[in-house]
């Protein structure tokens, strides 16, 4: 398919399908981690994933190489996303999918908010300073708010999803600001799995027992996992990266917490009260704020906010 200037009826109607697999992804995690230790569950993941991306690699003729210079970068992306999985999966282990949702996907504020330090000519504007203030004050509020019946609101279990939200940042910058910028996503992807990998299941010893009497729906989420969301839903990503422009696909990220809320309440039963509903409008509208184009500059193939990481949750 040709590259095209402008979002069309298909790529809106992808990119949303999109943030609900994300959304989803976070409720499979939830359910999963039942009877799979989290960490444990993070692992077989990773190696399931990298194995699923190598296949894919070299069915499509994609040379599988090493590039010079790039392992310690390779290192460095891979225990970071090792990092953010461990937080990210004890966060769905203790808390709501609800509360993660909404302050997991507040990366791209911590992105930007790097970038403007880091990254030469990213400049935060007024315009994206607003929309870094109302995300702050979104999970300021969600954290404060500990109303919910059941316990469902774990402290630990929001930091968790915050320091998520944080290394999941700080891959993405990794990946815009060091050598590996010159390799090609899959190969970014790659070092993540293969690294994560091992540090996970070595980790998972030190979180108890790794099964929590699983049963088919357990591995049928691992596999869910694997296939759809690290393998199929990265590389759906790419593709649709690859014809339309990156800001109008980043404009679509605000869904995926609103879904998030959504299938938490519906599929869960978790509960949604004033506190996650403010917090979710004042994150939401953060990020079409953040994701705004600056006038007069239109954002490039290797915008920091388009970056190489899609999948996530």
């Amino acid at each position: 398919m040709d590259r095209k200037p402008q979002m069309d009826a298909f790529g809106a109607l992808s990119l949303t399908g999109f943030a609900l697999l994300l959304a989803l992804n976070q409720v499979v995690i939830k359910i999963t981690n039942e009877g799979l230790q989290p960490i444990f569950f993070a692992g077989l993941r990773s190696a399931g994933g990298a194995i699923c991306i190598l296949l894919w690699m070299k069915a499509r003729g994609i040379r599988i190489h090493i590039a010079p210079g790039t392992v310690p970068a390779g290192l460095l992306i891979g225990v970071a996303f090792a990092v953010e999985f461990i937080f990210l999966f004890v966060a769905l282990d203790l808390t709501t999918v609800t509360r993660t949702s909404i302050i997991f996907y507040t990366m791209p504020f911590w992105l930007a908010l790097a970038a403007h330090f880091v990254l030469p000519g990213e400049r935060l504007t007024g315009v994206k300073l607003a929309g870094l203030g109302l995300a702050l004050g979104g999970v300021a509020y969600a954290i404060a708010q500990r109303s919910g019946p059941d316990g469902q609101a774990s402290l630990m279990g929001d930091l968790c999803a915050l320091a998520a939200a944080l290394a999941w940042a700080g891959i993405a910058l990794c990946a815009r600001a060091t050598v590996l910028k010159t390799v090609r996503p899959e190969v970014q992807l790659l070092w993540q799995l293969t690294v994560s990998a091992p540090i996970l299941l070595l980790a998972a010893l030190l979180f108890g027992p790794l099964l929590r009497d699983p049963t088919w729906i357990h591995w049928a989420g691992l596999a869910f996992q694997i296939f759809f969301v690290v393998s199929a839903g990265f590389l759906f990503w790419l593709w649709l990266l690859s014809i339309y422009p990156a800001a109008a696909v980043a404009s679509f990220s605000f869904l995926s917490p609103i879904f998030g809320v959504l299938l938490g309440w519906l599929l869960l039963g978790e509960h949604v009260g004033s506190e996650i509903i403010v917090a979710l409008v004042l994150v939401c509208v953060g990020l079409l704020l953040i994701n705004r184009p600056t006038r007069g500059r239109p954002r490039s193939a290797d915008d920091p906010m388009r970056g190489p990481q899609p999948r996530r949750g």
